[in-house]
């Protein structure tokens, strides 16, 4: 049997959605981790969790007020990403499609709002 590059296409586009952390989305935003200097961490994953972009600050900041999220009216949840290296704003929703990247659980997938 013989197969053209061509061929194995499609297989290969559905491959790369099935293993999206986010499917449809450019960005996957996990839990806030403890670091264990009084700072707290939440991290920025592409679709293929690798890390895109991270947000540190101390346990008593608000991420909501940072600059790079912007959080809903209660109860609060993250609406908006604001990628700390291009600029670009990303708007977030909960997904029930997210998967995890390592031991994060992804809590909001985003994509860009065209802004």
């Amino acid at each position: 049997m013989h197969f053209s590059a061509f061929s194995l296409l499609p297989l290969l586009a559905l491959a790369d959605v099935a293993l999206s952390v986010c499917p449809g989305f450019n960005y996957a935003i996990g839990n806030a981790q403890p670091l264990n200097t009084g700072y707290k961490r939440w991290l920025i994953y592409d679709d293929s969790c690798k890390e895109a972009d991270n947000l540190v600050m101390t346990t008593d900041g608000n991420l909501c007020t940072s600059g790079v999220f912007g959080c809903s009216s209660p109860p609060l949840a993250i609406n908006t990403y604001r990628n700390t290296r291009t600029g670009l704003n990303y708007a977030c929703r909960p997904d029930p499609n997210s998967g995890v990247c390592g031991n994060d659980v992804i809590s909001v997938c985003c994509r860009n709002d065209g802004h």
